[in-house]
């Protein structure tokens, strides 16, 4: 039977067999196969303690959240067990791929505000891990600006005594003897790099923005191989950074360049408002970056309140699977109907809750209908596409979707299709939408949520994440949190390091996130550890870079659901 407590996606993959689940992109993520275990997030008060005693390791995060391991059996427990408020199952993570310093107002090695350079502040990078032999991430002597860095992947932690035991063995070779990790795909030095990277060989042109802070370097754990990091990793990271600076008695800036498609968009998920809490602890600013889903076809909104409202959904051929959120308000319904390529048609009504499943020619459909939560007024309707029998895809073509109201108030609907990194890159939306598509957690009120654009133009970035929710309900002019993106940061041809030593240009938002990231850590180098303002970090780091942000060229309405305030400019974000 289907809990309240749990979301919806938890609620469907715990109804559905293990061998449907594998076949899908969501469902089975989060469940050991060869254990039987579910790995979940969960909301208590009080103590967990008593789990124990079911066979559940209880993993206390901050705030009143945890990570459970509960073997498949004692899920039910879960729902009966009073201190438990609400269950989520991890997501999957993606990076945020697709000349900054000078076009962020700020010149390396230039004087600003006393030749600020981030010493005394940590500069921590949740990523794919570093390649702390490079140059850029040592002092002039040779030694690793490194404090720490935590390799989930191998679970284990090196200290700052140990990297340099492993910089003074020679060569590479020795070095990964001693500190085996390494940053497989170049992204988490790349971002490092642009936040805090001091030139390297390259010398202060190349530097980053923060080149003196000292580094707290997480890499994230993929569970499986050749998989994604998950949610719980990321929880399980930030808890680690912010609690490593508390110890070290330090201001830390955090970077986090990846997120994910699944969710109401809205600020309400475990992931979101975890963020939002462990923001408060410690002298901290998260920096994000809102993703580069603003070109990829993959949302689609609009509202049906007398006329059906009809969206299409192009699916390329070869696709595996496929699953689409369909949100709207639970006090409007909507009778919704799907065609199938063939000409297949089902017809649900959204106020019969639960799980149903059809046959749709070549595919089959695992549809949930969701009910609100504790922490959402929102219901969704998922839908799972998946191969029929013995197929290996789904039916490629257009798939529509009919809205028909049935009693409305808003009319309001969204839908969201999985990361553009999962699909093909003819699956999408025959009418997107582009406004909406920040990914999660950028999504988080108290995050720095920043976007990319275009240096050399001068221009807003097409890929993108943009548009808040409520923006798009309510307007470009809307309360002060509900802005998103705060503001941009270059995200085009950004020149960064590379795994190897060397520099190659990137482009995404995940490169746009640590100019953000860099700058917060000037901002409290000057007023925490310089004494000139002890209370500067959290919102009032993002209320300094709102203030300093500047015009970009084609936007003429401050902020928008493009690109905030405007774009980064560091020397005009200090306090006059």
């Amino acid at each position: 039977m289907d809990s309240q407590k749990n979301e919806d996606l938890l609620n469907l993959a715990l109804d559905t067999p293990v061998s449907d689940r594998e076949r899908s992109l969501e469902l089975n993520v989060g469940y050991d196969t060869a254990q039987r275990t579910w790995e979940v997030i969960v909301k208590y008060h009080g103590s967990l303690q008593g789990l124990a005693a079911r066979g559940i390791a209880v993993e206390e995060l901050i705030a009143g959240y945890a990570i459970l391991t509960v073997p498949e059996s004692e899920m039910p427990l879960l729902a009966s067990t009073e201190q438990i408020e609400y269950v989520e199952k991890p997501k999957r993570l993606f990076f945020a791929d697709a000349a900054g310093n000078t076009a962020s107002c700020y010149a390396p090695g230039g004087q600003l505000y006393g030749s600020l350079t981030g010493r005394g502040v940590l500069v921590a990078v949740i990523d794919s891990g570093i390649s702390y032999w490079n140059r850029d991430f040592r002092r002039a002597d040779g030694t690793t600006r490194i404090r720490y860095l935590w390799d989930q992947v191998l679970n284990r932690e090196f200290t700052e005594a140990q990297i340099n035991e492993a910089l003074a063995a020679g060569s590479r070779q020795q070095a990964e003897r001693i500190v085996p990790s390494i940053d497989v795909s170049g992204h988490g030095t790349a971002v490092a790099g642009i936040a805090a990277g001091g030139g390297g060989t390259g010398g202060a042109a190349y530097a980053g923005v923060a080149r003196e802070s000292d580094l707290l370097i997480v890499r994230l754990g993929t569970p499986r191989a050749e998989s994604f990091p998950r949610t719980t990793e990321l929880m399980r990271a930030l808890t680690y950074v912010v609690n490593k600076a508390v110890e070290l008695q330090m201001p830390v800036a955090v970077n986090l360049s990846f997120g994910n498609t699944y969710g109401a968009h809205n600020g309400t998920s475990l992931l979101e408002r975890f963020l939002d809490n462990i923001s408060e602890i410690g002298r901290s600013v998260i920096c994000v970056g809102s993703g580069n889903e603003g070109a990829a076809g993959g949302h689609a909104d609009g509202r049906a309140v007398e006329e059906t409202a009809r969206v299409e959904l192009v699916v390329g051929n070869y696709e595996p699977g496929l699953n689409v959120q369909l949100w709207k308000e639970y006090t409007d319904r909507f009778e919704v109907t799907l065609v199938s390529p063939v000409g297949d048609t089902v017809t649900v009504d959204t106020d019969r809750p639960g799980k149903q499943v059809y046959r749709l020619g070549q595919t089959e459909l695992l549809l949930y209908n969701g009910e609100p939560a504790p922490y959402l007024t929102a219901q969704e309707i998922y839908f799972d596409l998946l191969p029929a029998g013995n197929g290996r895809y789904i039916d490629a073509g257009i798939w529509t979707f009919l809205l028909a109201p049935r009693r409305t108030v808003t009319g309001n609907y969204t839908f969201y299709l999985p990361s553009e990194t999962v699909r093909s890159e003819s699956t999408r939306f025959v009418r997107p939408t582009p406004n909406v598509t920040l990914t999660i957690p950028s999504t988080a009120s108290k995050a720095i949520t920043v976007g990319a654009y275009d240096p050399l133009y001068e221009a807003y970035a097409d890929f993108s994440g943009r548009g808040y929710l409520y923006q798009a309900q309510l307007g470009s002019r809307t309360a002060d949190s509900f802005v998103k993106p705060d503001l941009t940061a270059p995200g085009v041809g950004v020149l960064a390091p590379d795994r190897n030593g060397g520099y190659t240009p990137v482009t995404g938002t995940s490169f746009a996130a640590p100019f953000v990231t860099g700058a917060a850590a000037l901002l409290m180098q000057w007023g925490i550890v310089e004494g000139n303002d002890p209370y500067l970090y959290g919102e009032k780091v993002k209320a300094y870079l709102r203030k300093g942000a500047q015009p970009i060229r084609g936007e003429t309405e401050y902020p928008n659901a493009r690109v905030g305030y405007g774009s980064l400019c560091i020397a005009e974000s200090f306090p006059v």
